[in-house]
């Protein structure tokens, strides 16, 4: 069976095609025969090795990939799920040692498998676990209410367009920074104010917001140039673990996802969503499997307006 992974870790020349050894489901786990798996900057950390700690301490090769949509062909026995082998489904995968994406099989737990969206292709629905999780979580440890005051960082980026978009269903009012060329992307999103992108992104949202939002989710990095938008007593959620400075009673929350793993309801509400047009699911561009260096290649030169998807 064909995986794309790392033997040493480097740049994107580390990536190739291995060869893994077929992997069957046992009790209360499905396999997927993987079509499309979404490419995401956690898989280039693992890749040059700056994540290699969630690798473990198996020797590689070492598969990326946390994202993985396809079709069910096998069910363990004594496994309680409503999945069938054909159906079509997408999952998010925490990957250690040769269990990541980026492989034509992958065996998980039946409750971190859900139907892709049915107007989904296996392209587009690899986009979604993760950075949908990623989003939802951000939005349930900022815990607004109906009518408070978002602000998102990075807003044309995945993470922070789900946000945008989940925000805007909870009931929220969304302040969302944009560059020029990203302002019509942000306003489409669903953004009700855009402001613009830069080091300044505090003051520019205390401009439109002068008693400071509600909540701030960081999708930029932006950190201690941005918890200047929150009021006091406010929340602020950081997809890189940032503590914080624990200024003016702000709340810091870090969002990590693999703590919303396996939470299928999750996943199938996201799933839900992205069929009633809730949500968007946004393909920058596919790959073939013997071409996953170009895929990390074009994230890492930034400027990606939705994912880069590997295709088995």
């Amino acid at each position: 069976m064909r995986g794309i992974g790392v033997i040493e870790f480097g740049g994107p020349e580390a990536l190739q095609v291995v060869d893994l050894p077929e992997v069957h489901a046992g009790p209360g786990e499905v396999r997927i025969k993987v079509h499309a798996a979404g490419v995401n900057p956690t898989d280039t950390g693992l890749r040059s090795g700056s994540r290699a700690a969630a690798m473990g301490e198996d020797p590689p090769p070492y598969i990326p990939g946390m994202d993985a949509a396809g079709v069910v062909d096998e069910v363990g026995a004594d496994t309680e799920t409503d999945l069938a082998v054909g159906d079509a489904v997408m999952a998010m995968v925490l990957p250690k040692a040769s269990h990541g994406a980026y492989r034509e099989s992958i065996v998980l737990h039946a409750d971190s498998v859900v139907r892709a969206p049915s107007n989904a292709s296996h392209v587009e629905a690899a986009t979604l676990p993760m950075n949908g999780l990623t989003a939802r979580q951000s939005l349930d440890q900022l815990a607004l209410q109906p009518g408070q005051t978002l602000a998102v960082t990075g807003a044309a980026g995945c993470y922070g367009g789900y946000v945008v978009q989940l925000a805007k269903a909870d009931g929220l009012r969304v302040i969302a920074d944009a560059s020029s060329d990203d302002e019509s992307l942000v306003r489409n999103l669903g953004a009700d104010v855009v402001v613009a992108r830069g080091d300044d992104i505090a003051a520019q949202i205390r401009e439109v917001a002068p008693d400071g939002v509600d909540g701030l989710a960081d999708g930029a990095l932006q950190m201690e140039l941005a918890v200047g938008a929150v009021r006091d007593g406010g929340s602020f959620a950081s997809v890189r673990g940032w503590d914080g400075n624990g200024e003016r009673g702000i709340l810091f929350h870090k969002t990590m996802v693999r703590d919303y793993d396996r939470r299928a309801d999750l996943l199938d509400q996201l799933r839900q969503q992205a069929e009633a047009g809730v949500i968007t699911l946004r393909v920058a561009a596919s790959y073939t499997a013997e071409n996953a260096a170009e895929a990390h290649r074009r994230l890492e030169a930034g400027g990606t307006r939705g994912r880069c998807v590997i295709l088995f």
